[in-house]
């Protein structure tokens, strides 16, 4: 009923850039909050980025300035834009959706950061 499917990860060099894109079925991006989260080889997933049903963003403190979350509510995707890339990045990136009823996560997609 609900899916999020993530695109858009791959291998990057330090300082390069990557989108990655999130589709959702099944429940509207402009209607509840949505969300970025990594997680790391041998770590918690941890929060990356959010957008909240009106529009207003938050980041995490390691990636302010350089990662921006969006969303087109036409296409009911929600973007990460992530701009100089370091290797502590390097992670699987799911995206979430918040609703009443649960929280739905994507299967995840992989950004390598690395020379």
């Amino acid at each position: 009923q609900v899916q999020l499917v993530e695109s858009g990860g791959g291998l990057v060099q330090p300082g390069g850039s990557l989108r990655l894109s999130c589709v959702v079925s099944g429940r509207s991006v402009g209607v509840y909050p949505m969300g970025w989260y990594r997680q790391a080889p041998g770590k918690t997933r941890e929060l990356v980025a959010r957008i909240s049903s009106s529009g207003g963003p938050n980041y995490a403190d390691s990636v302010k300035g350089r990662f921006t979350i969006s969303r087109d509510s036409a296409k009911n995707t929600v973007y990460l834009q992530m701009n100089s890339l370091k290797p502590e990045d390097t992670a699987v990136y799911y995206c979430t959706i918040s609703t009443p009823a649960n929280n739905y996560w994507g299967q995840g997609t992989q950004v390598t950061v690395s020379s």
